[in-house]
Formats: structure tokens, sequence, C-alpha cells
């Protein structure tokens, strides 16, 4: 019988627009954990941000953090695969920002100990709302100016602001087949996000990596945004919920009840039960 790996964004998908997920969701989704089905999400947050929003939920694989930059493991952080600039694409990256007067969030290793790192002096509303957010979060690495902004093995980095500011820098990212660039305006919030990362850093490229891991035969996908497109590329199955974007409903299998109705658990029950995959 076809073992099948489930992954469900977090974000608008899972979970719910409280910022997390509902008891109703909660239950089917462990119960269905309990009795075998392999489950597990894809999200752009952290496994730091994803442990406090997925909390209660009995994750019993490992997880896609970063927009599939990393797969690691829920409990311990363990890092099982993994996707950073190397030297050349950094110093690129670093030169147009500089020459944009773009003062990024930068995700990085430094001395293996995971940072965030930003320029205190040039923090937006956007920003100063990210950074309120996390201020018990030990990644947080705040600088008095750009000179150590892009220290250590850098991996992702998010410039928040306006669109017409952000789209400059966008196309000319698009047009480098070394990197994947998403712009797209923060699910709870007026503010625009451009997100750079490596070309294969990708929720695609993680699933499928963590489908062999798991000697999964086939991927069922859930998803609201534009950066869960290339996993409903590669799903064999890909679900959006009722408040997901046009494009990604376009490209989905079905659309389900939206994430205040428990959309994806109660899709999973529908698909789950009965079988033993």
């Amino acid at each position: 019988m076809n073992k099948t790996l489930y992954v469900t964004d977090l974000d608008g998908t899972l979970l719910n627009t409280d910022i997390c997920i509902s008891e109703t969701s909660l239950k089917i989704i462990n119960d269905l954990i309990a009795s075998g089905m392999h489950f597990t999400f894809a999200t752009a947050r952290s496994l730091v941000s994803a442990r406090k929003v997925t909390k209660g939920l009995l994750a019993n694989i490992p997880v896609i953090v970063y927009n599939g930059a990393f797969i690691m493991n829920h409990e311990d952080g363990e890092i099982l695969y993994s996707r950073k600039f190397t030297s050349d694409e950094r110093g690129d990256i670093v030169s147009l920002l500089r020459k944009h007067h773009m003062h990024p969030l930068v995700y990085s290793f430094i001395e293996q100990q995971e940072k965030l790192s930003w320029n205190q002096n040039h923090e937006n509303e956007g920003i100063k709302h990210y950074i309120n957010q996390r201020l018990d979060d030990p990644r947080l690495r705040p600088l008095s100016d750009d000179r150590n902004l892009y220290d250590g093995d850098m991996f992702y980095l998010t410039c928040i602001g306006e669109p017409k500011e952000l789209e400059i820098v966008y196309q000319i990212m698009q047009g480098d087949e070394r990197f994947r660039c998403t712009l797209q305006q923060e699910l709870y919030r007026t503010e625009y996000w451009l997100e750079i990362m490596p070309r294969k850093a990708t929720k695609a490229e993680a699933i499928q990596h963590l489908k062999t891991m798991g000697s999964c035969d086939r991927i069922v996908a859930f998803g609201d945004a534009i950066n869960d497109l290339p996993m409903f590329e590669i799903a064999d199955e890909a679900y959006a919920v009722a408040n997901a974007v046009p494009a990604l409903k376009a490209a989905a299998t079905a659309v389900i009840a939206d994430n205040d109705q428990d959309g994806v658990a109660k899709k999973l029950w529908e698909l789950y039960q009965g079988t033993a995959n």
C-alpha cells in the first residue's frame, strides 16, 4: 500500500486568524498521527517561532522551516538538511542591498548558533512589530550599524517595507537564477515582505527530500499563499484553503474550508479515514 506524506503550511492554512491551531484541529490531527499518519508542516517560520504556534501538536517526523532552507527534528532542533548562500552569492546580495540603501533582517549561523541580525537605527514599523513579537527570542542580535550585519553562514533575508521601495530589488533578484525571491503582503499587516533565499531553498525541494527520507510514495499538500506554489506543483494532491490567493486555488486539486473552519484537519480526516497509509 502506498505511504503518503501529508504536509501543510502554517500561517493562513493550519493556523487560524488567532495564529494558533484550534482545539478541534489539534484533536483531529493528533488522533490521526497516533493512528499512523505521516504528517508534518512546511513553513516560512523558524523552528523557534513554529514551536510556539503549534504547541500541543504531536509532530512525529521532522519539520520544514524557513520556506525549505532547513529540515529539522521538531524536538531537539537537529539539522537534517540545509540550503545556505555561498560566499559569492552573499557578496552579491550585500552589494545590491547596500546600493539600494536597504536594511534587511538577516538570518544566519554565527559560531554554530542561529542568529537574527538587524540594524536598530533603520527600523520601520514593520520591523519594529516583527521584533516586538519576539523579544524573548534567543536568536535576536541587534546591531547599531551594518558593519557586522552579514556575518556568519547566511541562509535567509527579509526586507520589510512598502511595495514600491522593494520592487526594484525584487525585479533585479528575479533575474538571477541563483536566488529565489518572493514579494507579498504580510498576512496579518499592511507591510510587504521581500524574501531572498538560495534557489534550492524551497518547500518543494525539502518535501522531496523528506519524502525520500521517510520512504514515502505520495505527497498531499495544503497551503494558502504564493510561496506554497512549488510544493503544490510536486504534490500528488494539493488543497488550497478557501482564504488562499487565487493563483494557489488555480493550482489546487480542490479548495477546502478556510483556516477558521478547520479546513485542513477536516480534509485530512476525510482523506485518511479507512486507510493505513
